[in-house]
């Protein structure tokens, strides 16, 4: 079957990472902003919690929609990296990058910045996810408190974007936006949105740890 052979291919997978990377990015981008009522204060992230939790059948499929999108993305991640790794390329390699850019450091390092990314993810679910949801906001609260947490945190951001500054860019190629009239935007926006991410989730630690 040709689907089958399709996503067994090296382009298949690069597809398939480009697609869930594309969904998780959403996700980042809803999370960002319900996070960034903290900002405002606790009673506002509170409020925030409560009215998406009072609708436990919408979370509960968007958290098993995210749950799925996650493992595709960590499962094909891993089988292409063995892949490469046999094939003897460099790893996450598509083409010359936009403007010559030098991102060597971040497609070499994907797959474990991917697994630590996984790391942090399964410590945050079962530390709030799985938390007292109408005490969410306290917990935030004495959790960024902790020096130590706020910079594992933070770690894990810088992280996030390391791993989104290549991940980005290799998406959008994957898709076919390349194109010498937007090649610069393209090189721009692999700084910027992970910047942006870094900057307004390590942000929230450091307003609890400096209150």
């Amino acid at each position: 079957m040709w689907f089958i052979r399709f996503i067994q291919s090296s382009i298949g997978k690069k597809w398939i990472m480009a697609g869930t990377g594309s969904c998780l990015i959403l996700f980042l981008c809803s999370h960002a902003a319900g996070n960034a009522t903290l900002f405002v204060g606790i009673p506002l992230f509170q409020a925030y919690a409560d009215q998406l939790h009072s609708h436990p059948l919408i979370v509960a499929v968007f958290s098993n929609g995210l749950l799925a999108i996650f493992l595709v993305h960590i499962i094909t991640g891993i089988l292409l990296f063995l892949q490469n790794r046999k094939a003897r390329n460099s790893r996450y390699k598509i083409q010359k990058r936009a403007k010559n850019h030098n991102n060597s450091q971040a497609s070499a390092t994907m797959i474990y910045s991917g697994l630590f990314i996984l790391l942090f993810l399964i410590l945050h679910t079962a530390v709030v996810s799985f938390g007292d949801h109408g005490k969410i906001g306290e917990t935030i609260a004495t959790l960024f408190s902790s020096f130590f947490v706020s910079i594992f945190y933070i770690i894990a951001f810088i992280t996030l974007a390391l791993h989104l500054s290549h991940g980005f860019w290799s998406m959008l190629q994957t898709f076919g936006i390349n194109h010498p009239r937007y090649n610069q935007l393209i090189h721009s926006l692999t700084y910027v949105v992970p910047v942006f991410f870094l900057l307004l989730f390590s942000s929230l630690p450091l307003l609890f740890l400096f209150k």
